[in-house]
């Protein structure tokens, strides 16, 4: 029990990186704003979490969209965003654009949109937690799954909401290091998910 929460909380805290993620709210918003963001930006990936662990599966298959398929294309994804983390890019693993952060300095509530949306929660988190729900086929792998997105949605908050104290402990150096490290992380979530959706396509061909 303890080693697959532990997987799955360790999969979605590296893709989700809310480390980049609040070294961005630190350039968006106040620091007496910090703990009202922290709280909504991480409730709404927790939420959105759950909408995508429920009916995902549920809408690829409306599409007609097998789970293999989205492991090959997952595992595609991740690898990009991993190997842009080991090269110390911004853009992929905050999943937002030069435009997007702009646009985002003018508005007043950016705890949803773009901190949670798409900064966090992502193409490659939203893949992940497809993939991993549907892997866990019985009841207490699906409470697993529930509590490794708890946890992971938990460690945002508490990241978040401390912020400024992280930022000005880690550094730029700090910061680029951690994102270097989680990259390696997603590369090899990338490379299971890959050669695991390519192997199944094949077999069922």
């Amino acid at each position: 029990m303890f080693k697959e929460i532990l997987f799955d909380t360790i999969s979605l805290i590296t893709i989700l990186n809310p480390i980049a993620a609040a070294a961005i709210m630190l350039s968006l918003v106040k620091y007496s704003e910090i703990p009202q963001v922290a709280r909504k930006t991480s409730m709404t990936v927790f939420i959105a979490s759950l909408v995508t662990m429920f009916a995902g599966g549920y809408i690829l298959k409306l599409f007609g969209i097998n789970i293999p398929s989205i492991k090959a294309i997952g595992g595609v994804v991740l690898l990009i965003i991993a190997l842009n983390m080991i090269q110390g890019k911004e853009v992929a693993p905050t999943n937002t654009t030069k435009e997007e952060h702009e646009a985002a300095e003018n508005r007043d509530d950016v705890a949803i949109i773009p901190l949670a949306i798409p900064i966090l929660f992502g193409p490659g988190v939203i893949t992940t937690i497809i993939v991993l729900s549907e892997k866990s086929k019985t009841i207490s792998e699906k409470i697993y799954l529930l509590c490794a997105i708890f946890l992971s949605s938990f460690i945002v908050f508490l990241t978040l909401r401390k912020a400024d104290i992280i930022s000005k402990f880690l550094g730029v150096n700090g910061l680029k290091i951690i994102t270097r490290l989680m990259g390696l992380i997603i590369g090899a979530i990338a490379f299971l998910f890959l050669v695991g959706g390519v192997k199944a396509l094949w077999i069922n061909l």
